[in-house]
């Protein structure tokens, strides 16, 4: 990953994207717990989801929650230090994770942005709703250049 910021330095990056079904906010360590049970209890679904089909995340043996938490602990510095931006996805009401979003410079091109995005097994009809969400988001609020999302 590139050290180069995402976004230009004037730009005000996001805290929230509000829809019907859901609320996403910046993830950060106030959500391991719950983000730890939401992906644990999903990581077949994850795994089939377009954007994960393939890759290596998550983990199929899961991890320990510390480490869990040293992951959302990194996002949370690339959001600062806006290389990257993770959201967290929760219940439009309350702190429960259902999902998750990540916006980072693509690995083999860093001039594009490289969205992807899960949802709980047991949430998965929100998967094209997130994705039509997110989309419009990054298409109406964001500075991004060319952004690489599969298609729900």
């Amino acid at each position: 990953m590139t050290a180069d910021p995402l976004v230009p330095a004037d730009f005000t990056v996001p805290r929230e994207l509000l829809a019907p079904e859901f609320r996403l906010e910046p993830l950060g360590e106030q959500h391991n717990a719950s983000d730890h049970a939401a992906w644990t209890d999903s990581i077949g679904h994850i795994r089939a989801t377009p954007g994960f089909v393939g890759g290596n995340w998550p983990p199929t043996d899961g991890m320990p929650a510390e480490r869990n938490l040293a992951d959302l602990r990194r996002h949370a510095a690339d959001f600062e230090g806006r290389r990257g931006f993770t959201y967290t996805v929760l219940e439009p009401a309350g702190d429960e994770v259902i999902g998750c979003v990540y916006i980072y410079p693509d690995r083999e091109d860093p001039s594009v942005a490289a969205v992807s995005s899960w949802v709980r097994a047991d949430r998965a009809h929100l998967d094209a709703p997130l994705y039509r969400a997110v989309s419009a988001w990054l298409t109406g609020h964001w500075p991004l250049g060319p952004v690489r999302y599969a298609e729900r």
